[in-house]
């Protein structure tokens, strides 16, 4: 199907993309990678009367380091991640930008659009949510930042006004001995996982001194489980603490049953993630070079 007719509007700045958002009106729509957007449209679920082309902005792909965090332009490309040299030396980065969809979808598909988008199956929030993230918008009145914790608020829903567009996500890098690791489960290479899950550690020696878990595609947003993370902080990497670890994201995993699998399906689908995940998150801590690829059916 083809989608109904739409005019449209090549921005040369992201202030003029704003502008023009801001005048159209409600029924503009931005487009950035428009992977997600124009499947839509051509299933006539969205119909914009005006798109704002963010495409032929010059600057706003980018991947930069400075003053200990990695800088990404809103319309970085997910290809463009997984060949930095820079986003490679935090290791979960590659591991997500490397496992999105198939290669078409990566070389159009952008780290900005993701996240504005918030769908529940996405990769981004997931990973980002284990890491000290900020998005950075801008709108008619200025910039605003926000952690991504308060920028994603629920499922396709963000802090964004409709005038409003991510201009910058910010990461910060790191610190010493930290290793994560992302893993999906999946049918096939171009649909959204199963479930996944995101693990950032911290490690003093054999312990663990910090710990970020993350799961997706098991809520209506990226969940955060903390008695998870909990489970391993102060602990020695065990299989008492990866059981314990394993067994609190369960828990925390809030799925629907659906084509992909039942619910209790994807509780433990998401517990044997979570326990992979750390295994491969300490190795890197520990300075391992370790390739990560998704499970596929």
């Amino acid at each position: 199907m083809y989608p109904r007719a739409f005019h449209y509007h090549r921005a040369s700045s992201l202030q003029e993309a704003v502008a023009l958002v801001s005048q159209l009106g409600d029924d503009a729509k931005l487009l950035a990678g428009g992977q997600s957007l124009i499947p839509l449209m051509k299933l006539r679920f969205a119909n914009p009367t005006h798109l704002v082309d963010l495409n032929f902005i010059s600057g706003t792909s980018y991947i930069k380091q400075s003053n200990g965090s990695l800088h990404f332009g809103p319309l970085t490309r997910h290809a463009e991640i997984e060949g930095s040299a820079i986003a490679s030396g935090v290791p979960i980065l590659h591991d997500c930008a490397a496992g999105i969809a198939d290669v078409q979808v990566r070389n159009r598909g952008t780290i900005g659009g993701s996240l504005a988008e918030a769908d529940p199956s996405g990769d981004w929030a997931v990973v980002l949510g284990t890491l000290s993230t900020q998005v950075r918008c801008l709108g008619k009145n200025g910039e605003r930042t926000f952690d991504l914790k308060d920028f994603i608020q629920d499922a396709y829903t963000t802090t964004l006004a409709h005038d409003e567009l991510v201009s910058e996500v910010i990461i910060e890098t790191p610190a010493k001995g930290s290793g994560g690791a992302y893993l999906a489960f999946k049918r096939a290479a171009p649909v959204y996982p199963t479930a996944s899950a995101a693990v950032q550690l911290t490690m003093e020696g054999d312990i663990c001194k910090d710990a970020a878990v993350a799961l997706g595609c098991v809520g209506l947003t990226a969940i955060k489980a903390k008695d998870a993370e909990v489970a391993l902080r102060s602990q020695p990497i065990t299989e008492k603490t990866l059981s314990a670890a394993a067994e609190a994201a369960r828990a925390a995993a809030d799925p629907q049953s659906d084509m992909r699998g039942s619910a209790d399906y994807k509780r433990t689908l998401v517990a044997a993630l979570v326990r992979r995940a750390i295994g491969i998150a300490v190795r890197r801590a520990r300075g391992e070079q370790i390739e990560v690829s998704h499970i596929y059916a």
